[in-house]
């Protein structure tokens, strides 16, 4: 896939590039590692700490997964843009098959940029999805490697969401201050509807995450997160459920002779036209 780059080379990269931030004698009140506020680099690998015991076996459990039912690595590396634009690469777990076009997902996303269209995913009517890879997107698991870039100072757990570098090219001037904070896993603009906001209104709330960053407001938007994935899951689930009801709608409402029907011969055919209209629980 585009962007895809092996782990032994982004290792090697990081190494030698290192946290660019200041040492850590002389530290004060509100100074700075490399983009984050000291008490913010302390929140976040506090949380890395305390949640690994958990995480470890359910990232082990979804790295299996993806190698059963889908060949090619477990992680999928791409090039994101972070604090002040800087360039880094973003660890995900792979939710797409391999070599799967990426064009569709721009074309997608620059037509969300330039309207006021809810900045949905595409994962409804997207082919290239794997097998259970809907279910990792909308709750967000897919991203837990991301706690690796959050521990090499790349991104914090609270933040505005990494964008890939054309979406980056596309914004304005006045928009790039989104970029003078480290991106997050979750966000003010995550937990304040994320999926049911525009483009527009999705850079004004990481604009204002920027501008007014706490820990106060990290921890609230933090607390925010869990109740925001279970309704994101919920409303993937029921636009599966309503996609699959219609579907079959659309079969059972067109032409008798236009539908195969897989008749066993000793079945009597009234028993099987009835059975089409009775609804699975």
């Amino acid at each position: 896939m585009a962007g895809e780059r092996s782990l032994v080379t982004v290792v090697g990269d990081m190494g030698r590039g290192g946290m660019q931030g200041q040492g850590v004698e002389g530290f004060r009140p509100g100074a700075m590692l490399d983009g984050a506020p000291v008490w913010k680099r302390c929140l976040d690998i506090t949380c890395i700490v305390l949640a690994l015991p958990v995480l470890l076996p359910v990232m082990g459990a979804i790295s299996l997964g993806i190698f059963c039912v889908s060949p090619g690595s477990v992680l999928y590396l791409q090039e994101r843009v972070g604090y002040r634009g800087r360039r880094f690469i973003c660890f995900k777990f792979r939710t797409m098959k391999r070599n799967a076009d990426v064009s569709a997902h721009r074309e997608h996303l620059t037509d969300l940029m330039k309207s006021d269209r809810p900045m949905t995913k595409m994962d409804g009517k997207d082919p290239r999805v794997i097998a259970f890879g809907e279910v990792l997107r909308a709750s967000g698991l897919d991203e837990l490697p991301q706690l690796l870039n959050v521990f090499w100072g790349q991104m914090s757990i609270v933040g505005p969401r990494p964008c890939v570098p054309y979406e980056y090219e596309q914004y304005q001037p006045e928009q790039k201050e989104r970029f003078n904070t480290l991106p997050g896993l979750t966000g003010l603009w995550q937990v304040s509807g994320k999926n049911k906001t525009t483009f527009s209104e999705m850079i004004a709330l990481d604009i204002r995450y920027a501008r007014s960053k706490s820990l106060a407001l990290d921890l609230k938007i933090m607390a925010k997160t869990f109740p925001a994935l279970f309704t994101q899951v919920n409303e993937s689930r029921l636009k599966r459920r309503l996609a699959k009801r219609a579907a079959r709608a659309a079969v059972a409402s067109a032409p008798a002779a236009a539908q195969p029907l897989s008749i066993v011969p000793s079945e009597p055919v009234s028993r099987i036209r009835a059975a089409e209209f009775v609804s699975p629980q």
